[in-house]
């Protein structure tokens, strides 16, 4: 069964072999919604970190760190994911532990970034954004691609995806997590999602989240996937 790509993450389009890791993802999730676990190295091959250089700890822009130390590459946060990537941004691919790089970790450079007419920052609404690499990534077991759905494909509620990245696991921790986390979460129709959220939440969106489980804190706009 493939996985396939509701939000962001490795997807190339007509790709004929997509959304099958060549190693099996563990979720002990689906059983029992857990604020985020970490995941098995190398079975979420499409998860990609945007990686930006930063003073450490802050979220400086590279110029100007404390006591002249040189900037170095951190994941883009989420308070400065909008309005859109920039071009001196680094793609990672291949990555598990960002406090230990492997092997099968590689660093992609950006040629152009496709930023979406319609995006509103006050709404949030229509926040999409593609990325042309300079260079393809080399595919292998730890990297590959998505699927990506169809324009007919319905996501309805109950139904459970799975969100993945290096966000929070505890709204009182002062770090991420070094290694790749994931959490199951069951998606919500938009009338349920309309019932905490009101008129901020659109028939193109998708709602998910359970008590005790957010992809705010683990994914923060990390890649959501529903087996298929």
């Amino acid at each position: 069964m493939a996985l396939l790509w509701v939000l962001s993450c490795l997807a190339l389009a007509g790709f004929a072999h997509c959304g099958v890791p060549a190693i099996t993802p563990v979720i002990r999730g689906y059983n029992r919604i857990v604020n985020g676990e970490p995941a098995v190295a190398g079975s979420w091959p499409w998860q990609v970190s945007l990686q930006r250089l930063c003073c450490r700890p802050g979220l400086g822009t590279g110029t100007g760190c404390p006591g002249n130390q040189p900037p170095v590459p951190v994941p883009v946060p989420r308070a400065q994911r909008l309005p859109v990537p920039r071009k001196t941004d680094t793609v990672v691919v291949g990555a598990y532990d960002q406090d230990a790089p492997g092997p099968d970790q590689q660093k992609l450079k950006i040629e152009k970034v496709f930023k979406n007419p319609k995006f509103n920052m006050l709404t949030i609404h229509d926040d999409i954004t593609l990325i042309k690499l300079a260079t393809p990534a080399q595919l292998s077991d730890r990297v590959s691609p998505v699927c990506l759905p169809k324009a007919t494909d319905e996501f309805p509620g109950g139904m459970t995806c799975v969100t993945t990245g290096w966000g929070l696991t505890d709204s009182s921790a002062s770090h991420t997590p070094a290694v790749l986390q994931q959490v199951a979460l069951p998606l919500l129709t938009n009338t349920q999602c309309k019932e905490f959220w009101g008129f901020r939440i659109r028939d193109v969106m998708v709602c998910a989240g359970a008590d005790g489980a957010s992809s705010c804190m683990v994914g923060a706009r990390g890649p959501r996937c529903a087996r298929r």
